[in-house]
């Protein structure tokens, strides 16, 4: 059950060859699939039908268990007792990638937290081992987890930004993402940062900080499930007001870009063009922190100059353009998210669950799984996994359109709602095109 370090950070994603379609006509197919959708959208949708306050219906029996403090009490134990295991695995289990902490951190938690989100909510809020660690340490202090020393100023969600970055950089631009101890220094700096942080300006903090939870939080704006504003229990909702409902906060177009550059780097790093570049490129490390930056600066340029185009407004309604049309961008994150990593979760995400029941390599066998095999159902059938990719990305797209467009004809003025959008429309007509194609090209 291990597996090596090419494995682990291998996504395994279909091939061009594997579609039962000609790569070109799935780009084109793709884009048109997009400039389709808008046509009729224009046609079809012509007033704002999202409301980010609409419920379908309040849970309280779910919120009860939820807030119960016996179960948050429960899951906070064990979230730490598991960091606890994992860290504990890092030091004294093999010091390769088959580390129970390897596919923990790059496969259950980053790549997880995408259906979890999407199935849960903001997930990552409930389950962070270091909140759990900071409301423990609150217990000792005799403090409100809520108080800290000073207030928190106006930074947004910028600290997430950059911990969001630190991350991506780990694994696709360091020397050596398969090291134990990078990733272990890396948790280390990561718990530090925010346990300090936390006591300082209290657990607000985590909002503003843990990429993990603004990362969740983002996704989680596609969840069927969120909090009733007037109840403040849970209630079940339509994604797409949900999505609607994304708060307008300093950084959060960066967090997106860096979710969506990311992911694209990630494909352009296994294409020929990219290997070639950057073989004449001197130090790697430093070629591909470059790389990374630029795919992040590109896709969020891109989408920050389309969405301030438009007239018919002052210079501070369009300053705030980009933060109002963010959320438009969660479903192409997502769509990007399962076309980049859908093998790479249920494949890998197998060989990780296995490690974590015999973390020190030791012969361990408490449930009886030591000769399980990992199912790999979806690498088997790789056209079917291609086609997969195409939908995951096309559909991403058009749902996003479809948020851009009820938003421009909510906040944009009637006479330049059409112009306005076109430019958008354009940059995901890009997004999809270029997307498909390093998908398929890597």
């Amino acid at each position: 059950m291990t597996f090596g370090h090419t494995d682990l950070l291998a996504h395994g994603l279909g091939g061009s060859t594997d579609l039962p379609i000609p790569v070109t006509y799935a780009l084109i197919g793709g884009a048109w699939a997009l400039a389709a959708s808008f046509a009729i959208l224009l046609v079809a949708w012509k007033t704002p039908r999202l409301d980010a306050s609409r419920v379908r219906r309040v849970l309280p029996g779910l919120t009860r268990v939820v807030d119960s403090p016996v179960v948050r009490g429960v899951v906070g134990v064990l979230s730490v007792a598991l960091a606890a295991w994992v860290g504990a695995a890092s030091l004294l289990g093999p010091q390769d990638s088959s580390n129970a902490l390897m596919g923990v951190f790059y496969v259950l938690v980053w790549v997880g937290l995408v259906p979890a989100s999407l199935i849960a909510g903001p997930v990552w809020r409930v389950v962070s081992p270091v909140r759990a660690l900071h409301r423990g340490v609150c217990v000792l202090l005799r403090r409100n987890p809520s108080r800290g020393v000073t207030t928190l100023p106006a930074v947004g969600v910028v600290p997430a930004v950059v911990g969001l970055f630190a991350f991506v950089w780990l694994e696709l631009a360091s020397s050596d993402p398969g090291s134990v101890a990078a990733v272990r220094l890396w948790c280390l700096v990561y718990v530090a940062v925010l346990l300090v942080g936390a006591l300082v300006f209290g657990d607000r903090w985590f909002a503003a900080a843990d990429p993990f939870e603004v990362f969740s939080g983002v996704v989680a704006r596609l969840s069927w499930l969120r909090r009733d504003r007037e109840s403040g229990q849970l209630a079940a909702v339509s994604p797409l007001d949900n999505a609607s409902s994304l708060p307008i906060r300093r950084g959060t177009v960066a967090v997106i870009a860096t979710l969506l550059g990311s992911t694209a780097f990630d494909s352009l790093a296994q294409t020929p063009f990219w290997k070639d570049l950057a073989r004449g490129a001197g130090d790697p490390v430093v070629a591909r922190t470059l790389g990374l930056l630029a795919c992040i600066a590109i896709v969020g340029t891109a989408f920050w100059l389309a969405a301030r185009t438009t007239g018919g407004v002052t210079r501070a309604e369009r300053a705030t353009l980009p933060g109002l049309l963010a959320h438009s961008l969660i479903p192409i994150v997502v769509g990007y998210f399962v076309a980049h990593y859908l093998t790479y979760l249920v494949e890998k995400g197998q060989q990780s669950v296995f490690t974590l029941f015999d973390p020190f390599d030791r012969g361990w066998n408490p449930l009886g799984i030591a000769d399980a095999s990992v199912n790999y159902t979806l690498s088997s059938h790789p056209s079917v996994l291609a086609s997969v990719t195409v939908l995951a990305v096309v559909i991403g797209h058009i749902v996003g359109v479809t948020l851009a467009h009820d938003a421009s004809l909510r906040i944009l003025p009637k006479r330049h709602v059409l112009t306005g959008e076109l430019a958008l429309m354009m940059v995901m007509v890009l997004y999809t095109f270029l997307g498909l194609y390093l998908l398929f090209g890597a």
